[in-house]
């Protein structure tokens, strides 16, 4: 429930906008990554690095890498 109910900004503690079911690993951080949950548990491994258990089967179907392996592709190391 937003403070101000007239406002046009979005609603962060609301479930009801949760992508693919599942909401952020990290809201309102530098992650796209979905949430381990039981239906969709961390346990893929990274399509770059190899390193298992970063992503989940969600984000493994929107073809996602890890963390580690976006932010350094994002700030060019890769």
């Amino acid at each position: 429930m937003s403070y101000y109910p007239d406002d046009d900004y979005p609603d962060y503690d609301d479930d009801s906008d949760l992508i693919d079911g599942v909401g952020f690993a990290d809201p309102g951080g530098n992650s796209a990554l979905r949430a381990a949950t039981a239906s969709n548990p961390r346990n893929c491994p990274c399509p770059n690095c190899e390193e298992p258990n970063r992503l989940t089967p969600i984000d493994v179907a929107r073809g996602y890498q890890c963390d580690a392996c976006a932010d350094r592709a994002e700030r060019g190391y890769d």
